[in-house]
């Protein structure tokens, strides 16, 4: 029950979440996996949620944490391990600027509130702050439509290739790589020809004077991107280029 003030798809330590075990039901768990020959309950896994950009949530997770452990070894019972799950978010708008993810804040917030003391594993993991900011998805615009009130540039990568802006309504930066003249701009519905209107990857999204043929990149595809992908509308996975 740890808010990590992120988009309510990818929240995952809430009481309404499908995931894991409420603290009320824990009690239950645990005295029966104590009593199960065939089972040895030595750790603890938490995941609070994902694409989390604060440092309060993992300091909240680990009053939690230190809470249990000590309520644990209380009652007589070890846990060595502990799990605290990933969540660490990136930068979408900005991923020249902030290339990484802020890692030092990261593990200096576990190392001055989680109580490892009887503690011999902690685990971490971290996906998307990883490898996120690694991969780019590379789209050619098929049209440039003029709508009543709205431009929209039509491009061949599609909701199946990067699914994020269409689930979570979830932005990326966009950027023309064919025309990197930003002195003359104008504003664009940048969409993905599937017959789908949530195939939408931004609205009112400013770009250097684009049109047919021109190169479009979708910053910071490297997670939940290809793992993502499917061949929805019979469209071929996206192949990809490693540099």
């Amino acid at each position: 029950d740890i808010d990590a003030h992120t988009h309510h798809y990818i929240t995952t330590g809430l009481k309404e979440n499908k995931f894991g075990i409420d603290l009320r039901m824990l009690d239950n768990a645990v005295a029966k996996a104590t009593n199960m020959a065939n089972i040895k309950l030595c750790g603890l896994h938490f995941h609070i949620g994902s694409q989390i950009t604060t440092m309060e949530p993992f300091v909240l997770l680990c009053k939690k944490i230190n809470q249990l452990l000590a309520k644990f070894q209380s009652e007589g019972i070890n846990i060595t391990q502990v799990n605290v799950g990933g969540g660490l978010g990136i930068d979408y708008e900005h991923p020249d600027e902030n290339p990484f993810a802020p890692f030092k804040p990261y593990f200096d917030t576990f190392r001055q509130n989680l109580d490892s003391g009887k503690i011999s594993l902690v685990h971490f993991e971290l996906g998307r702050s990883v490898v996120a900011q690694c991969g780019t998805l590379i789209s050619r615009v098929l049209y440039v439509k003029q709508g009543v009130n709205k431009k929209f540039v039509i491009i061949d990568a599609g909701m199946n290739d990067l699914l994020r802006p269409a689930l979570y309504g979830a932005h990326h930066n966009i950027e023309n790589i064919s025309n990197t003249d930003s002195t003359a701009v104008e504003r664009y519905d940048v969409v993905g020809p599937i017959c789908e209107s949530s195939d939408t990857f931004a609205t009112d999204e400013l770009l250097p004077i684009t049109q047919r043929g021109d190169l479009i990149a979708i910053r910071s595809a490297g997670a939940y991107g290809e793992t993502m992908a499917s061949t929805y509308n019979m469209r071929t996975l996206t192949p990809y280029v490693i540099v």
